[in-house]
């Protein structure tokens, strides 16, 4: 019995080790897969306020872009909003999208149907590896006035099969002094 059990640990260490070894021999995220993420993220933004705007379904643009650049249901995600003091993180889907598009009863407004034009990155610093980048740094999001709000924002992203998917999102606005 101890030689069959030792056998099918070696053979169970072996398989993990190879998955660990092809992994580790993967193409490492370039910084531009990152940047390309950022520009998607942003156009997704600005198309859930368009589709709003002209009356469209705004929600299911919305769980597009949900469904397309986060994690949720293949990995845990982070998310903390920049405007949410009630319900600060959105560990679940609907939450992300309660967020986006607004939700009676809540402190979401739906902030993706605030009519934003366009999303602008300046990014600090991004890292990558083998399976997972992050990035720092300041976005911008253009109102329907022409006017820029300054948000900083730290994203976390996993490679999914094949896909860079946010795992971790944080938005805040910045530190201003009395």
């Amino acid at each position: 019995m101890k030689i069959q059990l030792y056998r099918v640990l070696t053979g169970a260490s072996g398989l993990a080790l190879a998955a660990i070894a092809t992994s580790a021999s993967a193409e490492p995220i370039s910084k531009q897969a990152v940047i390309d993420a950022q520009k998607t993220w942003g156009e997704g933004i600005v198309a859930i306020a368009k589709v709003h705007a002209d009356g469209g379904d705004y929600a299911a643009r919305a769980t597009q872009h949900i469904d397309d650049l986060y994690a949720y249901g293949e990995t845990n995600v982070m998310f903390k909003p920049t405007l949410a003091a009630e319900d600060q993180f959105r560990e679940t889907f609907d939450e992300a999208l309660s967020y986006f598009i607004g939700q009676d009863g809540t402190e979401d407004k739906g902030f993706a149907i605030s009519g934003w034009t366009d999303v602008r990155w300046e990014s600090n610093g991004i890292y990558t590896n083998d399976t997972s980048a992050m990035a720092m740094g300041n976005y911008y999001f253009t109102g329907p006035d022409g006017n820029e709000t300054k948000v900083e924002y730290t994203f976390g992203y996993v490679l999914l099969n094949g896909d860079l998917k946010i795992n971790l999102h944080h938005s805040s606005i910045p530190y201003s002094p009395e």
